[in-house]
């Protein structure tokens, strides 16, 4: 990345208005400096050649370790309910949270 193409200040501060950020000065040319730290590394990446190789997710396989979802039948409200501390109606109580 050519120092013409680094982010400049109005950028930075055009992107702190868009992202409702407030920033001092110092803190501009500091995030000026490293987004154009950042995007010379992404830069990088684009001379590596890609040719011939298929788009993966991942680099390595990755299996499901989680057990298949099946269907089955719910608990009974009874067991739902039964280490509730107050129910009312079928359902379980709480204190109001609110105040109106």
């Amino acid at each position: 990345m050519s120092e013409s193409d680094d982010i400049t200040i109005e950028e930075v501060r055009h992107l702190a208005l868009l992202t409702r950020i407030n920033m001092t000065d110092h803190e501009i040319e500091e995030m000026r400096d490293q987004m154009s730290d950042i995007l010379a590394s992404i830069e990088v990446l684009s001379e590596v050649d890609t040719d011939g190789i298929e788009p993966t997710g991942h680099s390595v396989d990755v299996h499901s370790v989680m057990r298949e979802d099946i269907s089955s039948d719910s608990i009974t409200l009874e067991d739902a309910l039964a280490n509730a501390p107050r129910q009312e109606d079928g359902f379980i109580r709480v204190r109001a949270v609110l105040e109106e």
